[in-house]
């Protein structure tokens, strides 16, 4: 067994419902919570349209490279192509840590999944959310989430929004 911590982004077509669709989907594998949905503006050199973000922490008997491969499922089932670096998006599913069942998070250096995810310290739209879904929540080899907030950009912090329509 191991829990996982996803990172989940869409800013093509229905965002809100892409994003609902891939957290149910979450629930058979063991979701065991989700953070409210944030706004959030696009990250990258490509002009596109602001994204929905949420994160969710599951526990089930995948390892790392089968959180990955869950993660590019949800993406496939909604449509994802991968046609631009850093592009719009049905749907993006990151893998940001992995922990054992004793707690101990796995380490990776593979190029296909770097663990605990490589630029999630950077990333508000990553960060808010966590942050508000598990406050004493710990990046490995980074420190503590609520930390790393607080040493982001005020910027980066204040335009992850709080998205409170109802789908």
């Amino acid at each position: 067994m191991s829990r996982a911590v996803l990172s989940l982004g869409a800013n093509l077509g229905d965002r809100a419902a892409t994003l609902q669709a891939a957290l149910a989907a979450l629930a058979d594998d063991g979701l065991l919570a989700r953070s409210a949905l944030y706004e959030t503006p696009p990250w990258g050199p490509v002009e596109q349209p602001p994204y929905l973000n949420a994160v969710a922490v599951v526990r089930g008997p995948r390892d790392a490279a089968g959180w990955l491969a869950r993660a590019h499922e949800l993406e496939q089932a909604a449509g994802r192509t991968r046609k631009v670096r850093w592009g719009a998006r049905t749907l993006d599913v990151d893998v940001v840590t992995v922990t054992g069942d004793d707690g101990t998070p796995v380490l990776n250096a593979d190029p296909e999944l770097t663990l605990p995810h490589p630029r999630a310290h950077e990333r508000a739209f990553v960060l808010v959310p966590w942050l508000s879904l598990e406050p004493a929540a710990v990046l490995p080899g980074r420190g503590r989430v609520a930390d790393l907030v607080a040493a982001l950009p005020a910027a980066d912090v204040d335009a992850v929004r709080r998205w409170e329509h109802l789908h």
